[in-house]
């Protein structure tokens, strides 16, 4: 089999195993629901991550404050991926803090923060999700290998398959297209009339 095929082949079978365990489902309906109280009841969405989950993080909050699909009303998020931010925060505190640092600063009770990470390690998103709880702040986790040490520290977990990082996120970002879908048809129902 050519490389080309077995990575399709390979992608394919990491979907095949999601879907085959049904708990996903009720896992990433509760995401939607969480997500679209959490706009209904006038909060906003952060999210975060490190990387390629970084990007996903930014491609996350561009679909809710730019458009998904079809026109719509902007709504609340934001990915803290500021660069200027970052280096600050790292330079005075240390990496460790980059993402806690501002959720102590935008975060409040009726909030809700993704976290994306392949390992579920990386300890900028054990304290986000630390200060993320101080604050009242909602947390989703979309993880990979089992979730690691961020597993317990997250309201909603969801663990997805994969050897690879880019195996684990091709499927978060499927996962975040099915939740903006969903939360659309939820609060914006004649996008898909």
């Amino acid at each position: 089999m050519n490389p080309i095929e077995a990575s399709f082949r390979e992608a394919h079978s990491c979907l095949d195993e999601f879907m085959a365990d049904e708990l996903h489902y009720p896992r990433v309906q509760l995401f939607a629901d969480k997500l679209a109280a959490t706009f209904k009841g006038g909060g906003k969405a952060m999210s975060c991550g490190n990387g390629g989950s970084m990007s996903d993080a930014m491609h996350f909050a561009e679909e809710w404050s730019g458009r998904y699909r079809d026109e719509r009303p902007p709504l609340p998020a934001i990915a803290f991926s500021d660069p200027g931010h970052m280096s600050c925060v790292a330079n005075d505190y240390g990496y460790d803090e980059v993402f806690a640092r501002q959720v102590q600063a935008l975060g409040k009770e009726g909030d809700l923060l993704l976290m994306l990470s392949t390992s579920g390690n990386s300890p900028n998103l054990i304290r986000a999700a630390e200060e993320a709880r101080k604050a009242g702040v909602a947390t989703v986790g979309l993880l990979g290998k089992g979730g690691g040490a961020l597993l317990p520290l997250c309201d909603l977990p969801i663990i997805v398959p994969g050897k690879t990082s880019d195996r684990i996120q091709e499927l978060h970002i499927k996962i975040i297209h099915i939740v903006i879908e969903t939360v659309e048809r939820a609060l914006f129902p004649e996008l898909y009339s």
